[in-house]
Parts: C-alpha cells; structure tokens; sequence
C-alpha cells in the first residue's frame, strides 16, 4: 500500500523523520518497500492568476496572458495550453526558477512576444508522467505564494510490504493506529457525523447469502453533479496514494477507501430495477464488468443484483451497465460487509485483482460500514451537491464475525519471549492497540476487535506485545537447557540400518509415488481392491499401492528401455490396504521391499557371467532378517502368491507370524509390463519382523570342535529346513554349527528321493567331547530323522 507522509501526519504527527518512521514501521511488522518524492526538484514557483488571456498574434495554438504572482508588476507570459482563461488560479515559474532536471527559467521571445515565465503543468513539476494542460489551483489560492509550501510538495510518498494477515493497515487510519501506538500518543481521527436525510427515498435490501454478506448498507442519493470537478486536496491525496483521479464520485469512494481501508461502490440509481438483492449467482450468468470484458459467472460467486439481473460482483469489480457516467443524476451507494472466504480467490478465478478485493479477501472490519457510508456521504454532498435519503441496513447478525476473547499468562509471556515485561505496560501495549483488556490474576483477559482477523490465540498476543515494545529491547540472552539422554530401546528395529544392509549388498535405494497406475497394480494383484483417489494427478497415477512391486516393476522397465539392465533396487515406505475398521477406512502398513534382475555381478573378465536366481534374492532377506530376529525364529516355506512365479515362491515366517513374500515375478505379469529377464522380488512388513537380537557375550570354548559328516538319503519333497528343525532339538547345547554341503540325485539313489550330505560341528564348553560321546549324537540324530523323516544313512 501507498501513501502520503503528510496525510498520515494528520492523523498521528510523531517527531521522527521519514527515514526513522520507515524504520519504525519496519520494526513493526510493517514493511517499508520504498520512499519516493511526491513532486520534482525546483524552486521559484508561485502562485498566480491569469489577470488576462489572448490569442497569440502570430500563433493559432499559443496565448498571450498577464499573470499577476504578486509582484509590482504583472508578467506576460506565452502559454500553449488549452485550459488557460481568466481568472484562474495556476502555477507560474518565474524567471530564475529551476524546474525538475536542473531547466532554468529565463527571459525569452516567442514568436515575438514576450514571455517572462512559464505555467507549469502537473508533468513539468514531477509531479505525474503526463498532463493535459496546466496545473488548475482552487479559486482561493494566496497569489504569491510559493507553491512547494502551498501544496506542501515537501512530502514523500511512503509504500508498505503489508503481509496478508494485517488488512488492518490497509488504509490511513490503521497505519495511524500502529503509529500512534509505537509512539504512544494519540490519534486524531476525523469527524465522522450522521448525515440528516433530505429525503425519504430508499431502496429495500434482501440478504439471500446472509453467510457470505451478513451486513450490507445502502442509501440513494438524488441529483448530483457527476460533472463537479474533485477539489484538488482530494485528488493530490489520490495522486500521492497510487491512486488516479477519475470523477468525483469514483474519488470520494477510493478517498474511503484509503482513508478508512473500507472499500464502496456507486451505481447508477436509475438502472436499478426493483430491490437489492444479495445472491450467489446462477451458473453462467453473464455480467459485462466496468473495463468491458464480458464474464460468465460461477455459481460460487456472490452477486450485488435486482430484481432482473446482477449488477456487480460483490466486493471485486462492478458492472458497466449499473455503472456511473456522464449522464448519471442519481446515485445508489453501497457499503458492505463480505466474509472473507466468500471472496478469497474469486478475483483470481476470473484473472482479476482489485483494491476492493484485495481488502475483502484478507477482512474487513465488520463494524466499519455505517461510518465509511457517512463519510462518504458527507463528501459527496460537499463536491457534487445532491440530496440523501436514510440508510437502509440489512443485517444478519448470526453470521457476522464474533469477537474472540483470549488468556494470556505473564509466565507464557514471559516464557516465550525470554524476557519479562512489566504487567502494566504489557496492558497498555493491548489497549493501545484497541484490543479490550481485563487484567487477572495470572495475567489477562483479552477481548478482539473486529478489525483483527489475525488475532485467534494466546501466541498472537505476544507477538503483538513483542513488536510494540520492540524487538531490539529484548536482552541478546541465549537461552539455557539441560539437555536429556532420549530414552532407546535398543532392541527396536532400525530402518536405517536395513537400509544400510542392503546397499552393502549392492543395492540402490528408490522413492517411488504412493499412487499407481490402477491397471499395472491390477496385472500384479487382481481381483485385489484398492483404494482410488476422487481427484488423481492423473489416469495412470489414481490408485494407492497395496504392495511396493508396482513402483518399483515400473523403475525397472524405466531403466530397462535405457540399457540399464543389472538393477539392484530396494525402497521403504507405506502401503495402503482398504479396511473398514481402520482409521479413514485404510490401513497404512510400513513395509520394506526390493528387486533384482541380471546379472549376478558386474561385468568382469575375471567373473563368470550369470544371471541372478531365486537363491541370491532369499541370501538378501536372510542378511536383512539377521538384523532384527533370532535365526531360529525365521522360517521360509513354499507359498503361493498372485504376483509370483508358482514353484518359485516362499513366504517368510518370523516367529510363526506372517512378514512377506519372496520369489520370480509371475511370467505373465513379467510379459504384460514388459520386463525383459527374470527378476526376483521380495516385500516384508516392518510390524511382523519383531524386535532386533540383542547380541550377548558368552564365553568360548577352549575345548576342540569335532565334525562328523552325514549322507541321509530322504524323499525329495521333504525340506530341509525341517530336517534342521529336528536336528537342533538334538544336538542341544553341544551342536555349533551346521552345514548343507552336498544334494545328489541319480545313480544309486532310488527315483523320488535325494541324497543330502551334512556336516555336524559338535562342541562342549566344559570339556573335550569323546569318541562316544560325539557318537551318541550323531546316533541320536540318524534316529530322529529316521524317525520323522524316514531318513536312512547313504551306502
């Protein structure tokens, strides 16, 4: 926002400069952008009066005139503007005047006539890009007076970065307000009296929105003079404002606007048909807006409309057929309250941004409407005459913004700020600030006005308190903390280190979206529901993952087609299962899964070539479940699963609980994505793999180990894991390790069955182990598996 240092000044006249009120209001949240003139450079302009205007002898387009600037003597002066004539009051340089870019004003003929100074035009004192014409002064101007003191020139133009949550400041009277309360002293408001009806006219108001616009105010003013010209205090105000000078009644609606943050609008009484009605328009009900451009409405959008059809958009831009011209007697001005959320955005969806919406969208004081209508109302009857009639007010109380009451503690203050500010002056502070206060026992009670949208809880307290007392007179005290030993469990699962595990392995971690083409997750789990999002990024991205093999089968096609085809991916993240009984109907469930395709390793003169198997993926898991559980209580069986390979596919127990799948990718979902090669995929669920082994020390045996080897020969569908299971039982304390180092099938081994050598590593902590007592383990052992087995010892 913009505005006149002078005009503030009238209101709130603290003794500092420009350049420290800039800063103050910095400091105070208020950011200065810039400070600019309100006119050019130059001295030895006047006031004077054109005591008598002719045609120039020799030139159609130029004027011969004698001004009178209070001198002895009367000055000729050539002119060429068209708006020269007796009588009227302009601005002379005389001769030795310097206007702006250092031109001196010297005697000099033209076309033969004298001229011993020049009027001046707004353009050639600075004071706007262009001019049509000479600059016009009021008829009671002081002849001769300098006008750098008349018009009070020594002024600057102020601008402010207002963040959105102070539209507060978006006029004269709030930026006072903060000013006077930085400075402590009093603000002097003007005047604001009821305006006495002349006459009885009105028009009814009917609030059919009441939530959008619970407050609208009207009133009809008859026979005006929309040709009066605006006086030139109003339109110097404008001018230094950013504001353009339009006709008298556009300018005293922006004068309000900027005076008093409270936007308005007049339309043309006689192009009103019926009442006033308040509406959410009709879909693509077609209104043609004051610069011309036609739009067609949204139904979200609010109306200002008659009995026949709108005729503005509330609070953004009015219509050009209701609008004020040339020809307009009388008036009908409105001044309302709309809820910011019925206009936040609504500019913006029809490519417009106003001064009106831009105050509407961040909130308007609710209380405010009544005395910007009479303000408005007073000024102009002043500048364009008229009668007026009462105020008609619609209001609905229910929905009108309630003003919210706030507790404040002085240990919360003082906590949070790090410094303690006395009670009485905090006090102050938010009664300066307009804001109701009850001090308490523990602090204070807080009643907001309406103007302070931004005002909700006790944290915005302080940051008002903190501001006005200055951010600078808090003490530079770094702050003191004991800090705590966070409490760990060390037996909890640490994703990082899965992490870690598997790029030791080779591995290359992924992200990939949560949302998934439905049909690739459908090739994978069909018949499988799955959670589709209302309104998708797009068609191929609609459907929340149930499993991480969609993203991840897709990454790998993706670096397929680019001649990546040794991919060693893995990722971690949520996947998303429908549930009724879950929270929101879905179940977020953290998993942990990866893939692997090609070849084993890297290509290498010195490493034979192979292309990666189901074995290689079942090492990776192992590695990964060693982290986090007892070897004992993993378990991998033959399963079978939608998405993978039959016959090549293994769940994977943890202590007899369900934590995922491994194997092949399924050939016909291998065919229909476009895979090229066999890959392996594996997922785990971070619920079901339990709490990690807490290593524990234990003293080692200075005793010998001894190895026995076993051949057993055993039907081929039995497992060995099983056959692991009941070895463990009997080689209890003494049984350290255990190996698989042989499966044969063939010649002198019965069709159907299998020969498996194993290794038996026995040892005893307390003492060296015997021939016979190794042997009554290894006894022990070919009995129980022959017995759950029908195992029998190889020949």
């Amino acid at each position: 926002m913009k505005f006149s240092e002078s005009w503030l000044r009238e209101w709130v006249n603290p003794a500092l400069d420009t350049q420290t009120l800039s800063e103050q209001l910095s400091m105070a949240g208020l950011e200065v952008d810039g400070i600019e003139a309100v006119a050019g450079q130059f001295h030895g302009v006047v006031v004077g009066e054109v005591v008598a205007c002719g045609p120039h002898p020799d030139a159609d387009k130029l004027q011969v005139t004698k001004v009178n600037v209070g001198g002895p003597e009367l000055l000729d002066i050539v002119c060429g503007a068209k708006n020269c004539r007796l009588g009227l009051k302009v601005a002379v340089a005389t001769v030795g005047a310097v206007l702006p870019g250092n031109f001196e004003i010297k005697k000099a003929k033209l076309r033969g006539q004298p001229s011993h100074g020049m009027l001046c035009s707004f353009s050639e004192l600075g004071m706007a890009d262009d001019s049509d014409g000479i600059l016009e002064l009021p008829a009671d101007a002081p002849v001769g007076k300098d006008l750098r003191q008349y018009l009070t020139l020594d002024d600057v133009t102020i601008e402010v970065d207002l963040t959105p949550n102070r539209a507060d400041c978006l006029g004269i009277k709030g930026l006072a307000r903060e000013v006077g309360v930085l400075n402590k002293l009093s603000v002097c408001e003007p005047v604001i009296d009821a305006v006495v009806p002349a006459i009885d006219e009105q028009k009814a108001i009917v609030l059919q929105a009441p939530a959008a616009c619970p407050r609208y105010l009207g009133r009809v003013i008859r026979n005006v003079n929309v040709k009066a010209a605006s006086p030139l205090w109003l339109t110097e105000k404008l001018r230094r404002s950013g504001v353009r000078s339009i006709d008298a009644i556009v300018d005293v609606t922006n004068f309000v606007l900027l005076e008093l943050g409270h936007p308005m609008h007049a339309f043309d009484l006689a192009k009103i048909t019926g009442d006033i009605q308040v509406r959410m328009a009709t879909a693509d009900e077609k209104l043609v807006l004051l610069d011309g451009n036609e739009v067609s409405l949204q139904d979200n959008t609010l109306v200002i409309a008659d009995a026949e059809k709108a005729l503005a958009m509330a609070g953004i831009f009015g219509g050009l057929h209701s609008g004020v011209t040339a020809e307009t007697t009388d008036i009908f001005l409105e001044s309302a309250f709309f809820a910011p959320l019925a206009i936040a955005g609504k500019a913006r969806q029809y490519g417009l941004h106003t001064d009106a919406s831009h105050r509407y969208e961040r909130g308007v004081d609710p209380e405010l409407q009544r005395s910007a209508m009479e303000r408005a109302t007073a000024l102009l009857l002043q500048i364009v005459g008229g009668e007026a009639g009462p105020v008609v007010e619609a209001v609905a109380a229910e929905h009108l913004p309630q003003k919210a009451t706030i507790s404040l503690t002085e240990q919360k203050l003082s906590r949070i700020l790090g410094h303690a500010i006395a009670k009485s002056e905090v006090t102050d502070i938010l009664s300066r600030l307009g804001l109701q206060v009850t001090e308490i026992d523990a602090g204070w009670q807080v009643s907001v006005p309406g103007y302070r949208f931004d005002i909700s809880i006790a944290e915005d307290l302080i940051e008002e308190v903190a501001r006005v007392y200055g951010y600078n007179n808090i003490p530079n005290v770094a702050p003191t903390a004991a800090l705590k030993m966070r409490t760990f469990k060390e037996a909890s699962l640490s994703v990082p280190q899965m992490r870690q595990v598997l790029v030791d392995r080779g591995y290359q971690e992924a992200i990939t979206y949560s949302f998934v083409d439905p049909k690739v997750q459908q090739t994978l789990f069909a018949g499988q529901e799955a959670l589709v999002l209302p309104n998708p990024i797009s068609a191929d991205m609609s459907a929340m993952r149930l499993n991480l093999w969609p993203g991840l089968l897709q990454a790998v096609q993706y670096n397929q087609s680019r001649q990546q085809n040794r991919l060693r991916l893995f990722e971690y993240g949520l996947k998303f299962i429908p549930d009724a009984n879950a929270e929101g109907g879905v179940r977020q469930v953290p998993v942990i899964g990866g893939v692997i395709i090609g070849s084993l390793a890297n290509e290498h003169w010195s490493i034979a070539e192979r292309q990666v198997d189901f074995f290689d993926m079942k090492a990776d898991v192992e590695a990964l479940l060693a982290l986090v559980s007892h070897p004992q209580a993993i378990r991998f069986t033959a399963a079978e699963h939608c998405a993978l390979h039959p016959g090549q596919t293994a769940a994977v127990y943890v202590n007899d609980q369900l934590a995922g799948y491994l194997g092949a990718l399924h050939p016909e979902a291998e065919r229909k994505l476009g895979i090229k090669g066999k890959a392996y995929l594996f997922e785990l669920e971070l619920a079901a793999l339990g709490e990690r082994l807490i290593v524990e020390a234990q003293e080692l045996s200075k005793y010998q180990a001894n190895r026995r080897d076993l051949a057993i020969v055993v039907k081929s569908d039995v497992q060995f894991a099983d056959i692991v299971a009941s070895i463990k039982k009997v080689g209890a304390n003494q049984l350290v390790d255990l190996k698989l180092f042989d499966v044969y099938t063939g010649q002198g081994v019965a069709e159907g069955y299998k020969s498996l050598a194993i290794a038996l590593t026995l040892q005893d902590k307390a003492r060296t182990l015997e021939d016979k007592d190794i042997q009554l383990v290894v006894n022990q052992v070919v009995s129980v598996l022959k017995d759950d087995f029908d195992a029998t010892l190889r020949d």
